[in-house]
């Protein structure tokens, strides 16, 4: 591995990073996104790419390539955020990059403008290490409409798949322990957002009236007790029989994998981990699951209030393994509350279905990202089969047909999506090197 002097390309992308972090690109609100689209645009046109510009449902969606080679990387960011509320818990200004004690904090620093930026810092350096030229074509593809489920993406993906005809895909996240050590992810879990709803009365009635009229409360109770058991596993008949059972490679990589999860309880504070302690990396890794995201209705203000609430709404989550079917998944959830008297409780679906997807462990382009990891960072990365998170990975390994691998400059105290969120200096200057030493090998290996 090369050691020449980086900061040059860490301070440039820190800079170029700052003035990203400014343009408010909150997609669940329509916010800055064109702005968001514009900049990253003038951004990667100065490193020679070609930008083209599609619309998307919600904001647009970029394809841009430079380079030249045999070989052909594609990679993954968008440049949308999540909304900064609630406002009042950030310790500085949402919007703007700030230093302090070894993080730079601002809403995106993490997810995902500070991994675009770490990466595009990195091809800077290949680019000057090689005279101005790229070893390798790459391709680059980013969308504004991540954080609200990426609904153009999918159909997206699969009418330009030749366009983005790649080797590989590099994914637009990963994390690197509170020990400097990188996290590799080859997959992501798929994800289906549901509300279920349930109505009594034209109005809410006076609390008396629960002698003889039903509470829609309780009925959700029971709808959300009937579908997961107290280990977290989901108990809906035939929610399983689509489980793709681990690989050799995918087991052995989990049992390689240290701990169980005690950097998260300590961050978090977590009273209440489901598993054995063994369990936590194949429950991460394999375990389809569904969450309770909100439980909403009656009065929740200050003191009492003698209300028999005239509806009520549940929202959940199901996180799903391959070759869970999305679509599947609700019909087998309507099945179920019917079963169990529910007839009376409404699913209704929110955004779009993500599949689940799984790269082959031993695939090459996932050995050369492991490779050099351990010489960037200097010891072996955690690989994981699959994120315990979702995205939009499932079309570009169906309809452009190749593995994807995920590794960022995360860290577990990043706050991503919260208050807060941060990344750790020292983990953009290691992104920046990463990049530039994985494209390289890329190029190499052709």
């Amino acid at each position: 591995m090369n050691n020449e002097d980086l900061t040059p390309f860490i301070e440039g992308g820190l800079r170029d990073l700052a003035a990203l972090v400014r343009l408010e690109s909150v997609s669940a609100q329509g916010r800055m996104l064109p702005e968001a689209a514009d900049a990253v645009t003038r951004l990667l046109e100065a490193e020679g790419f070609t930008v083209r510009r599609y619309a998307g449902q919600v904001a647009p969606v970029l394809i841009a390539e430079a380079g030249e080679g045999p070989r052909t990387l594609l990679i993954y960011n968008h440049y949308d955020v999540q909304p900064e509320d609630p406002v009042e818990l950030w310790d500085s200004p949402p919007f703007t990059l700030t230093a302090r004690d070894g993080r730079l904090y601002g809403r995106g620093a993490s997810d995902d403008k500070g991994e675009f930026m770490s990466r595009l810092a990195g091809l800077r350096a290949l680019r000057a290490r090689h005279g101005g030229t790229l070893p390798l074509r790459v391709k680059w593809l980013l969308e504004g409409e991540e954080e609200v489920g990426s609904p153009s993406l999918d159909a997206f993906v699969r009418a330009h798949a030749e366009e983005l005809r790649a080797d590989g895909v590099w994914w637009e996240f990963g994390s690197i322990t509170p020990e400097g050590r990188p996290v590799l992810y080859a997959g992501l879990k798929g994800i289906v957002c549901v509300e279920l709803r349930c109505r009594v009365a034209d109005s809410d009635l006076h609390s008396s009236n629960g002698a003889v009229v039903d509470n829609p409360l309780w009925r959700l109770a029971r709808a959300v007790a009937s579908i997961r058991d107290e280990q977290g596993r989901v108990t809906i008949p035939g929610f399983h029989d689509d489980v793709r059972p681990a690989s050799a490679a995918d087991e052995a990589a989990i049992a390689a994998l240290p701990g169980a999860g005690e950097a998260l309880t300590r961050t978090y504070g977590v009273t209440r981990p489901l598993g054995a302690p063994e369990e936590y990396h194949q429950r991460l890794n394999l375990m389809p699951v569904v969450n309770v995201n909100g439980f909403h209705g009656g009065y929740g203000g200050a003191g009492s209030k003698t209300v028999l609430p005239a509806e009520g709404v549940v929202k959940l989550d199901f996180r799903l393994v391959p070759d869970q079917d999305p679509d599947r998944v609700v019909q087998l959830l309507r099945a179920h509350l019917d079963a169990q008297g529910l007839g009376d409780v409404q699913i209704v679906e929110l955004e779009s279905h993500q599949f689940p997807a799984r790269s082959d462990l031993a695939d090459p382009f996932v050995r050369t990202a492991v490779s050099v990891a351990e010489r960037v960072y200097g010891q072996a990365p955690l690989l994981n089969p699959s994120s315990g998170g979702s995205g939009p990975m499932h079309p570009f390994m169906a309809a452009v047909g190749a593995p994807v691998v995920a590794l960022g400059i995360g860290n577990v105290g990043g706050r991503v999506h919260a208050p807060n969120e941060n990344i750790l200096r020292r983990d953009f200057e290691s992104g920046v090197r990463f990049a530039l030493e994985f494209m390289d090998a890329l190029g190499e290996h052709a």
